[in-house]
């Protein structure tokens, strides 16, 4: 079954509600879906009684290592009430540290980032619903959304989390390398196509950013490290931006952070014309930089956060490129 997350939660003295039970994501969707209804009757105490007809399961979109559920039940007002079920994906262990997501998630949530975390069980857990859809990658470029994001991330980075200050690029790329240079396939063609990467090369790039990183000076903030459309909530009846899924937070380098969700605009395609040219990267900074008065930022305030964002962009492509290796 590998990773446990309820042993986690228990070290953490969290009084949140944790079980034992374990859930396969590829099972088809009537069995799938039994087992979900037994989470939330176990972790969701309002829920313990409700028959099967009462909890309605369904898909959300937006997840990509996980599998998202809706789980909602008629209120005695009417309205639905709904929790939101995450089952990690297969492996996901390997590439996400846990301990550090269950850590920050307790204060994420009393800042206002992020779902509340409600249960836990073994491969997942159970979190309130955010009633707002996710964006989609050409949504982002829209100069009023850009601009809402910017506000909302800068309000992220300035918060005083627990955990490791120090910027976590570098170990967790390392980390990432060290578990992609030691892998082996059953399948001809995946080890064919493997054998072909030169993990030699990988880490020489690895090193030289290092050392060139070290120029800049960047500040290191708790960042997201994940800021793909997929992780931004938008409600258009409020006109506000909820930002999700923090299982890659750590303390990073602000510009990491912003790099990469400006490399999220090619979307899943990577078509990257959509990458955001100097004046898009400008709208956004002024925002982030100052959101009351956005005009009043200088231009060599500017100047300086674009060298160190697209610096940074280029760290985010060899992170998820090292990513996907051991996610194959």
């Amino acid at each position: 079954m590998g990773y446990n997350v309820k042993t986690d939660i228990a070290g953490l003295d969290s009084g949140i509600p944790s079980c034992d039970l374990f859930i396969d994501p590829s099972l088809p969707p009537n069995l799938l879906h039994g087992k979900v209804r037994n989470v939330c009757r176990t972790l969701v105490k309002k829920w313990s009684l409700a028959h099967d007809d009462e909890l309605s399961v369904s898909r959300v979109s937006g997840g990509i290592t996980n599998l998202l559920l809706k789980v909602s039940i008629k209120s005695n007002t009417g309205r639905d009430d709904s929790v939101t079920v995450r089952i990690f994906g297969p492996n996901t262990d390997e590439v996400i540290d846990r301990k550090r997501e269950l850590q920050a998630i307790r204060p994420l949530s009393d800042a206002g980032f992020g779902a509340m975390l409600l249960g836990v069980f073994q491969n997942g857990m159970v979190q309130s619903f955010i009633n707002a859809r996710t964006l989609t990658p050409s949504e982002m470029t829209a100069p009023h959304l850009a601009s809402l994001i910017a506000k909302e991330l800068r309000r992220l980075h300035n918060l005083d989390m627990p955990g490791a200050k120090d910027a976590q690029l570098w170990i967790d790329i390392s980390r990432l390398l060290e578990k992609a240079s030691n892998l082996s396939f059953d399948d001809h063609l995946k080890q064919q196509s493997y054998e072909t990467i030169s993990f030699k090369q990988l880490r020489e790039e690895v090193r030289s950013l290092k050392e060139a990183s070290h120029l800049l000076n960047a500040p290191v903030v708790f960042c997201h490290n994940d800021l793909l459309s997929g992780n931004f909530m938008y409600s258009d009846a409020e006109d506000e931006i909820y930002l999700i899924d923090f299982e890659y937070g750590s303390y990073n380098y602000r510009g990491f952070d912003i790099g990469n969700h400006f490399a999220e605009y090619a979307g899943f395609d990577c078509d990257y014309d959509l990458y955001p040219d100097e004046n898009a990267q400008f709208h956004f900074f002024r925002y982030y930089l100052n959101a009351d008065d956005p005009n009043s930022v200088s231009q060599a305030e500017l100047e300086k956060l674009y060298v160190e964002v697209n610096f940074f962009s280029l760290a985010s492509h060899l992170f998820w490129a090292v990513w996907a290796i051991v996610q194959v």
